[in-house]
């Protein structure tokens, strides 16, 4: 009766020994697609990392596509449409925090006839000698962008009217002192600037078409000005 006994411990055992391999062969058929997934994971963060990668690049150079659609190419300031983003947001800062400033547009005397006769070039230095007299003018929380050709705006913060004209007047003195040398001619430009106050009522709109509406008022009066102070021919 012990033989069978035997006989039978040696069938579990070797049952054992079967179950025990084919649990050996299940475990590593089920860790095969495992270790097969593994590069294609590192593949899908390599693939995100160069997505984002090209993202933070294409996100960049829009910022800096919108800047430039921003900034005037020759002066390297604050185009119209720049100008107007800016004198927008200022104005929204004044109606929340109940704020003040001023608007002075300024238009430059006789750019065409230097541009004329000494070419665009020489009228390109007159134009970036009036920028950097206009940058030094202001502070450094002020704007100063062109509005295009020869007409330039400048957003000034917390100025009350006095203050306001007293400084179109200053930036109109020191663009008058102006002088430059062309084929061996001194050449002198001069300005004309109107000025608008800004306030929590105020409109970017019609606060630039009142600055620019008053800028013409000024031109007009420096040119009979200028007739008056020029020479007159005695009677023949």
């Amino acid at each position: 009766m012990k033989k069978p006994k035997r006989a039978s411990s040696a069938k579990a055992g070797k049952g054992r020994t079967i179950s025990a391999g084919r649990s050996k062969a299940v475990s590593s058929r089920a860790a095969e697609p495992a270790l097969r997934g593994a590069p294609a994971a590192d593949d899908s963060k390599a693939a995100i990392r160069g997505l984002r990668s090209k993202l933070k690049a294409a996100l960049l150079r829009i910022s800096e596509l919108e800047a430039a659609a921003d900034t005037d190419f020759l002066l390297d300031i604050p185009n119209r449409r720049g100008f107007e983003r800016e004198l927008a947001r200022a104005i929204a800062y004044m109606k929340r925090y109940r704020a003040s400033g001023a608007l002075i547009v300024l238009d430059v005397d006789r750019l065409k006839p230097i541009n004329d006769s000494f070419g665009h070039a020489a009228g390109d230095e007159v134009l970036k000698a009036i920028v950097a007299t206009l940058t030094r003018q202001v502070r450094a929380s002020d704007v100063v962008g062109r509005l295009g050709g020869d007409e330039f705006a400048l957003l000034l913060w917390n100025l009350s009217e006095t203050d306001a004209k007293a400084k179109a007047a200053a930036l109109e003195q020191a663009i008058d002192e102006l002088s430059f040398v062309f084929r061996g001619q001194h050449v002198t430009a001069g300005a004309s600037a109107g000025v608008a106050l800004l306030g929590p009522q105020s409109a970017a709109a019609r606060a630039l078409e009142e600055a620019d509406a008053a800028m013409y008022v000024r031109k007009a009066h420096r040119r009979h000005e200028a007739a008056d102070q020029a020479p007159q021919r005695a009677p023949v």
